[in-house]
């Protein structure tokens, strides 16, 4: 059945390329059909300051379409008529990972602008050397080929911050440099803004729940969060080399709260869970709940860079499993020496550094990392940016 599917998108890609687009139609999406990350940010802010433009939120998940309408946003069902016109209609795709993210045999004539999902050391797409992902990436396999035409379609642009970050980029997704928009990031706006205005916007834009967790947060004097990054393997990471039991003991003395945010491809069975230990549910959009955390417990994971954005935030790095982590997935850059924050490798050294709070940053490792990574880019209106660069 699988195998037929993608037979039918093949028949009807070539047709995509026969329909007008109009440079006033834009259409978004996201990975596995949500409303999130970079692609969310920009189109709520193309909805909000530019109303002669013809946006769309387009989505294979029906839920997802009713989620955004109930927001007052325009989103369509991607299999449905007027679902189809549109992304046929728009000139430009503005997506988080690939054009599948609305769907690859719309897709044809259509300049795909991909957003990404943050900046980072490790080795992503044709830049990746070996590890789970080779056979689509280094070896080029006609099943991966077949199965995951998306990789293969390149973007028109990429949004990316410094030069640094720009060049890695470029060969990963093999385009030219000059496509890499060196805008930043839509997503971390909100990390930057006032908590009011922070407040304001999840409130407007965000599910009930995600309010809830940062009233709950409130309560507490100090807030962790614990963000590691998606293995290859699919591990359970929280079950793995952490005693949340023990964790929570020393939480509740300093009256604080840890959550608990697996990467959305990581698999989770059960999690243990107490006043102070909480698993945040999938469907809360955590950019707009890290400016009311104290302290980022994470790995490998690109969130360090948005979060150190914050310049009050503190960073621990948890590497467990470094030797193992870099066997399946390389980095592009040295690891040492483009990271910041106190580096833990035991659970016994983790629970000393949380017990101490023995994890303030050097200022100035902050700042080398920032103007390293970000660049201006920090202080730029990345939506208004990415408007300028691409709708021009």
């Amino acid at each position: 059945m699988k195998t037929l599917v993608y037979i039918i998108c093949y028949l009807i890609y070539p047709f995509s390329f026969l329909v007008p687009r109009s440079k006033k139609q834009l259409a978004f999406g996201s990975y596995r059909g949500s409303f999130s990350d970079n692609s969310k940010y920009l189109f709520i802010y193309l909805v909000e300051h530019h109303p002669e433009l013809q946006l769309c939120w387009l989505s294979m998940n029906r839920q997802t379409v009713q989620k955004v309408r109930t927001l007052g946003l325009p989103a369509y069902w991607v299999l449905s008529p007027i679902g189809v016109w549109r992304a046929l209609r728009a000139k430009y795709w503005f997506v988080n990972s690939y054009s599948s993210d609305i769907m690859y045999c719309l897709s044809g004539g259509a300049t795909i602008v991909n957003l990404w999902h943050g900046v980072g050391l490790k080795r992503c797409e044709f830049n990746i050397k070996d590890g789970t992902l080779a056979e689509r990436f280094v070896k080029k396999t006609f099943r991966e080929r077949f199965y995951h035409p998306e990789s293969f379609k390149r973007p028109e642009y990429l949004a990316s911050s410094t030069p640094f970050q720009s060049t890695m980029f470029a060969s990963a997704f093999r385009i030219p440099l000059e496509r890499c928009l060196g805008t930043g990031y839509p997503r971390n706006a909100i990390l930057q803004k006032p908590k009011e205005e922070v407040l304001a916007f999840v409130r407007k834009y965000e599910p009930k729940e995600t309010l809830q967790l940062i009233v709950r947060c409130s309560k507490y004097e100090k807030v962790y969060i614990y963000m590691p990054t998606w293995r290859d393997s699919q591990k359970n990471v929280f079950a793995q080399q952490m005693d949340l039991r023990v964790l929570s003991e020393v939480l509740k003395k300093q009256n604080a709260i840890l959550l608990l945010k697996p990467h959305p491809n990581t698999i989770v069975d059960s999690i243990y869970q107490a006043d102070n230990i909480v698993l945040v549910d999938r469907t809360v959009d955590i950019y707009g709940v890290l400016p009311f955390t104290d302290v980022l417990i994470t790995d490998y994971s690109s969130i360090l860079y948005d979060y150190i954005l914050m310049l009050e935030k503190q960073v621990i790095l948890y590497l467990y499993d470094y030797e193992e982590y870099v066997r399946d997935r390389d980095f592009y850059y040295p690891f040492a020496e483009n990271v910041v924050g106190r580096q833990v490798k035991t659970f016994d050294d983790l629970v000393r550094v949380i017990d101490l709070q023995d994890y303030k940053m050097e200022e100035e490792d902050r700042k080398r990392i920032l103007a390293k990574f970000w660049g201006n880019t920090k202080d730029k209106d990345s939506c208004k940016e990415i408007k300028e660069k691409v709708l021009c």
